[in-house]
């Protein structure tokens, strides 16, 4: 079945996985699905990823962390959608908690933190806030 928002999918899977406290999760893979999971691991959200091969779709599965039971990701907001997209430039991009979670940005040089994107001065789509 197709899915209109594929990032908020993935996202959504994440959160119900974590919730209910599962070693893994399985996801249909993509080329923005394997950066932004890229990133999560870079940031220490998640163990481990891998991309299974398959016959009709590579599936992406995703180890979960957890810190003595509990939960190293707090929380998962998508911020553009397909329906309102949310655009900021270098010097406005936000600070998720002050500094204690991250944004994730669609930039023209690909994905990255928020904290990358200053550092480099691009602006971008912001894609969703994880802490």
């Amino acid at each position: 079945m197709p899915v209109t928002d594929p990032i908020s999918d993935l996202l959504t899977r994440i959160r119900n996985a974590v919730r209910a406290k599962k070693i893994r999760v399985d996801i249909p893979s993509s080329n923005m699905k394997k950066s932004l999971v890229e990133i999560l691991k870079q940031q220490k959200f998640i163990e481990d990823y891998e991309v299974l091969e398959d016959n009709k779709q590579n599936i992406l599965r995703i180890k979960l962390k957890y810190d003595n039971g509990s939960n190293v990701i707090g929380g998962m907001k998508r911020i553009s959608t397909p329906g309102l997209r949310v655009y900021k430039g270098a010097d406005s991009l936000p600070r998720v908690l002050n500094g204690l979670g991250i944004a994730i940005i669609s930039t023209s040089k690909g994905l990255m933190t928020d904290k990358e994107a200053r550092s480099k001065s691009l602006g971008g789509e912001i894609v969703c806030h994880i802490w």
